[in-house]
């Protein structure tokens, strides 16, 4: 994925910078985004009316590069409409046909970049088998924030992944009508760890939030939107876009895969990382809680689910 549009990570977050005393994310629907092109401003425009009823395309220009900003937030708008949505947006937007017309049109667009990114893949045994090494000469942001990290890039950190964590496994819940048992029972186990295993305070959304309040952060559902660049939208799309998409349903199952398997050395340093930032325990629960919950999970998910 491309990442010469990603922000030097001394900038701060644009949106929530001073303390907060809410500590979880809110029920409510966020407001609309600024447009960051023609084409997002189209649809923002579009969506501050009610649903069309007619079959009318939506005309709208297509920038040629998936990756950019304009388009990356498009979509991100597009595939909100099927999770919270947005605050006084019409809810028929949703299955709106000329809406998911144009959504369509950039989504063939953006999985034929994904597609050329990744390339051919080698055989499942081989990526697995990959997937359970740590690289030696790791340079994520876990391994910089851990030794030459501040504390306002922890706090960038955080902005960024707020759009996914504030919705911690909601895509991936899409395919369990998609699977077969005993895949599905697997894949439902996991997701019930997710969602706090009947503790709705520890669903990881919530600790996600509470980590965000513990670095002065706004831990409301979508504050950062306009913070959060094209490369860290696209994560999230790629979710939503596998999740959405009964064709895509083994990518989805994959890219969870990933996450779960290679996640808690990642979360481990995190954990100690932001402790050595002067986050209190709070702030590092929703790391420890999924060095120890995921460690379970990439069992379930490797033997089972795929």
């Amino acid at each position: 994925m491309p990442t010469d549009a990603r922000p030097t990570t001394d900038s701060p977050p644009t949106a929530g910078t001073g303390p907060t005393t809410r500590t979880g994310p809110t029920t409510d629907a966020p407001g609309l985004p600024a447009a960051r092109g023609p084409l997002s401003a189209a649809v923002l425009a579009s969506l501050r009316h009610p649903a069309p009823t007619h079959l009318a395309p939506m005309l709208a220009e297509v920038p040629a590069d998936p990756w950019c900003e304009d388009v990356q937030l498009t979509l991100y708008v597009c595939y909100e409409l099927h999770y919270r949505g947005f605050a006084g947006v019409d809810p028929a937007w949703e299955w709106s046909p000329p809406l998911l017309a144009l959504r369509g049109r950039l989504e063939r667009a953006f999985l034929d970049a994904l597609r050329r990114e990744v390339g051919e893949p080698p055989p499942l045994a081989e990526v697995l088998a990959g997937l359970l090494v740590e690289p030696p000469d790791g340079d994520g942001p876990s391994h910089h924030l851990l030794t030459a990290g501040t504390r306002q890039q922890a706090r960038e950190y955080l902005a960024h992944r707020s759009l996914y964590h504030l919705k911690e496994a909601d895509p991936q819940m899409w395919a369990v009508p998609r699977l077969p048992n005993p895949a599905k029972a697997a894949l439902v186990a996991v997701q019930y760890d997710e969602y706090g295993a009947g503790r709705p305070e520890r669903a990881h959304a919530e600790l996600f939030a509470a980590m965000m309040a513990d670095f002065g952060l706004d831990p409301a559902y979508g504050a950062y939107l306009d913070a959060v660049p094209a490369p860290a939208l696209a994560v999230v799309n790629t979710m939503s876009m596998f999740g959405l998409h009964r064709a895509l349903r083994a990518a989805l199952v994959g890219q969870f895969a990933a996450v779960e398997i290679t996640s808690p050395p990642g979360a481990a340093r995190l954990a100690e990382a932001f402790e050595r930032l002067g986050a209190t325990p709070r702030g590092t629960l929703f790391y420890r809680e999924h060095v120890l919950a995921d460690a379970v999970h990439e069992q379930l998910v490797r033997h089972t689910v795929i």
